[in-house]
């Protein structure tokens, strides 16, 4: 069963929410050019991109992304966006800075994306070949372990970012605040992760079975 029969939610309805969200993230966009805010325009224009994937790989590939999970990418690109733009009931604060848990939860719902996807992949290799066979048992374990990995990896991002732009002058696109604030990181991250690997790999079997179709098809 697809994610968008459990929620009981019409097709034409979780496609109206992905583009109300595309749409205010074309505004976020906007807003940081007008306010001169090189963090808002990229994280903006790096969330409205990341939307596009489904469309892109529709149109060039073939594969067809369930409506929902199309709205879990967006709402995750759109909570990152707007989290970067000061809002009047934060006293013209970022969510981000103004609240404890906005990077918490956007952390959560980004690792989550990676675990779909690297689960997605995985899974798509798995049946592709009798060289690769992980189990249910391990599959948990690597995906947990993967999700670890790519956060200590983006931490990484995060911080020499910010050592570049400070050397070379430039306001920073990402930001780290302290020690604290990197181990609450991975710990969201890896509950995302959690997450996804408990529930969420029965709703990404039809995009596996895509991939595996892919994959079959370019074996010669």
């Amino acid at each position: 069963m697809s994610v968008r029969s459990r929620l009981h939610v019409s097709k034409h309805t979780l496609a109206r929410l992905v583009r109300v969200l595309q749409a205010l993230m074309v505004g976020i966009l906007v807003l940081g050019l007008l306010m001169g805010n090189p963090g808002i325009v990229v994280n903006a224009a790096v969330g409205l991109l990341v939307t596009q994937l489904p469309a892109i790989l529709e149109r060039r590939f073939d594969i067809t992304m369930d409506v929902a999970l199309v709205l879990w990418i967006t709402l995750a690109m759109f909570l990152h966006a707007i989290g970067t733009v000061p809002l009047p009931g934060l006293d013209f604060m970022t969510p981000y800075r103004g609240t404890t848990w906005w990077d918490h939860m956007t952390h959560a719902l980004s690792s989550s994306l990676v675990v779909g996807a690297g689960y997605a992949v995985t899974r798509a290799v798995e049946e592709h070949t009798e060289y690769v066979d992980l189990g249910p048992k391990f599959t948990f374990v690597y995906l947990l372990v993967f999700v670890m990995a790519f956060g200590v990896l983006w931490e990484l991002l995060e911080f020499y970012i910010a050592v570049v732009a400070e050397l070379v002058g430039i306001p920073k696109v990402l930001t780290q605040y302290g020690l604290e604030d990197t181990i609450l990181d991975l710990f969201y991250n890896t509950l995302g992760g959690l997450l996804v690997a408990l529930f969420g790999t029965a709703h990404l079997t039809g995009l596996s079975d895509q991939l595996l179709g892919r994959l079959r098809s370019r074996t010669p």
